[in-house]
Order: C-alpha cells, then sequence, then structure tokens
C-alpha cells in the first residue's frame, strides 16, 4: 500500500478531477491521468483512474433519455473501438512506456487545442458506417496504449451530427463501455493488482464529492470562462508530461 501521503494526493486529485467534471461535464479522465503521471508510471495511473471513471460514464450514459436511438446510430464504432483496447494494451508491457506517456501528453495538447479552436469536422452520412470502423479501431488502440479515450472518440461524435444532450449520452457510453474492456485488457496483462483495485474503488468517493462541488460552483461561476482555464491547464500539464517523458 502506498505512503499516507501519496493516499492523500491520490484523493486530492480525484476531487479536483470530479470538480472540474462538475463544473463543464468532462475533464475527469484527462486531469486525473495528467496529475497521476507526475507520481506514478503510466499503467498504475490508468489503473487507479478505472473506477471513478466507470461509476460517473455510467450516469451518464443512462441519463438523458436517448440511450436506444443513441446506441443504433454508434453501435458499429462501439464494437470496434472495444473489441481493439486488447490490442493497444498490450504495448503497456512491451513498448517503453515513456514513448506511451509522451503519446499521451501529445493527444491532451492535440485535444486542448481542438476544444480552445472549437474546430468542427463533419461526417457525412454516407461514410458514417465505414469512418465510425476506422475510427473505432483507432481510439480502442490508443486507449489501451495511454488510457485516453477522448480522441477520436469526441470528434467522430461530433462529427457525426449529435445534438448536445445526445452527444453527451453518446461519450458517457463509449468512456463507460472502453474504460471496462479496458479493465478487462489490463487484468489479462497482469497490470492490475489488488492495492490499486482498492486505492482505485475509494477514489470514488471524492470523485463524487468533488462533482457535487462542482455542481455548486457552476452556478455562480462562468462556465465558459472555468472552460477556457481548464483548457490552457491541460494544454500547459500536457507539454509537461510530453517534454518530461521524451527527457527521460
Amino acid at each position: 500500500m502506498p505512503e499516507p501521503v501519496l493516499i492523500v494526493a491520490i484523493f486530492a486529485v480525484f476531487l479536483l478531477a470530479g470538480t472540474v467534471k462538475g463544473i463543464i461535464g468532462f475533464g475527469l479522465p484527462s486531469v486525473s491521468m495528467g496529475l497521476l503521471l507526475v507520481v506514478f508510471p503510466l499503467p498504475e495511473a490508468i489503473a487507479l483512474m478505472l473506477v471513478p471513471s466507470i461509476f460517473t460514464n455510467i450516469w451518464q450514459a443512462i441519463r438523458g433519455g436517448h440511450a436506444r436511438e443513441v446506441l443504433a446510430s454508434i453501435w458499429p464504432y462501439l464494437l470496434v473501438a472495444n473489441l481493439t483496447v486488447a490490442i493497444g494494451a498490450m504495448a503497456l508491457t512491451r513498448i517503453d512506456l515513456a514513448y506511451l506517456s509522451a503519446l499521451l501528453g501529445v493527444l491532451m495538447i492535440f485535444y486542448a487545442l481542438l476544444c480552445l479552436v472549437r474546430l468542427q469536422i463533419t461526417i457525412s452520412r454516407k461514410y458514417r458506417f465505414s469512418a465510425g470502423l476506422l475510427i473505432g479501431l483507432l481510439n480502442g488502440i490508443v486507449t489501451g496504449m495511454t488510457g485516453s479515450y477522448v480522441i477520436p472518440g469526441v470528434i467522430y461524435l461530433q462529427g457525426i451530427g449529435l445534438t448536445k444532450d445526445r452527444l453527451i449520452q453518446g461519450m458517457g457510453m463509449l468512456f463507460c463501455s472502453l474504460t471496462i474492456s479496458l479493465m478487462i485488457a489490463m487484468g489479462g496483462n497482469n497490470l492490475l493488482t489488488l492495492n490499486l483495485g482498492v486505492l482505485s474503488a475509494l477514489a470514488v468517493v471524492p470523485t463524487f464529492v468533488g462533482m457535487m462541488i462542482g455542481q455548486i460552483i457552476r452556478k455562480g461561476l462562468s462556465e465558459e470562462l472555468f472552460r477556457k482555464v481548464f483548457l490552457i491547464a491541460l494544454l500547459i500539464l500536457g507539454c509537461y508530461i510530453f517534454f518530461n517523458a521524451i527527457m527521460s
């Protein structure tokens, strides 16, 4: 079991990550993974993120009232993405973790810049199925390698034209299912331990406390201002992770 100071640090990370998600509706994996990587190797950081991510995204996936409609639109994408997570997870035991951490840093930088410039990509109905299979393949492998499932997942869900409520529910479905697949894949590669599992489960508590705090803060805070501050901080953190990994 980690030292008490590390346990406190883990709980503080998920309290902050939960608060961010409570305010702007996303950011739990990005914040938690980015900060955990300052102290933990990539596989351990991914393992600690698993249980809080599953629980928060189950809630996001089931609420909204559009589950059947959204699932009918994205099931090929979800299927391929989840089936290929295990391929990417094998890299955690076969590729230098510094390279994978650098890749995660690049993804965080790209995601922050994408959101800041509000780039919108449109995928026509004619190519949705084939694009879903191709991007799902890429998403699954990237998720297995880095624990990040935002890129290119969110780009695809936005590109097929899901409305705001359906987009949020679709992201919940994608993130929840990929996290479960990632947990199975990491277990199959002997990357999960009892201690990490217990800590990840306990981290659910500060995560949900943070989400409640975030929802309270949201009422008196400009969501757009906080969103920009968060994305700039994420950009800086991604740069730190990338250059730290390269230097190591």
